[in-house]
């Protein structure tokens, strides 16, 4: 039984190492990315990894509270990618000149053909 609960720590210990390298390249790409885009894909990725990492050492250390934070930063991460997508919606409609409110699309799509008329 020893030999088996030393290769489950080794393998929890494993899994977070990875998981540690993997957000650092990920950190990276949040910070080199060329487009904002993937930038919010690498920040959804990292929050992603935290995650996990949180669910590992909740197993590790047997602590079930940690489950509970890894949820509750789950949610979090989550509400904050749909806000940065939703500036960016609004920044990239901004620069093209549209409105970026619900009844707006049958005006987009009116300055979308002016556009192509003009060219």
């Amino acid at each position: 039984m020893d030999k088996i609960g030393q290769a489950y720590e080794m393998l929890l210990t494993g899994a977070a190492l990875i998981l540690a390298v993997l957000m650092i390249i990920s950190i990276i790409r949040s910070v080199l990315g060329p487009k904002i885009s993937d930038r919010i894909i690498a920040v959804n990725m990292t929050g992603t990894m935290v995650i996990m990492v949180i669910a590992i050492l909740s197993v590790y250390l047997d602590e079930n509270y940690l489950v509970d934070v890894s949820l509750i930063y789950a949610m979090i991460s989550f509400l904050g990618v749909v806000v940065l997508c939703k500036v960016y919606t609004g920044v990239y409609l901004q620069k093209k000149n549209r409105k970026a409110d619900l009844g707006a699309i049958e005006d987009n799509i009116g300055i979308q053909a002016e556009e192509e008329d003009s060219l």
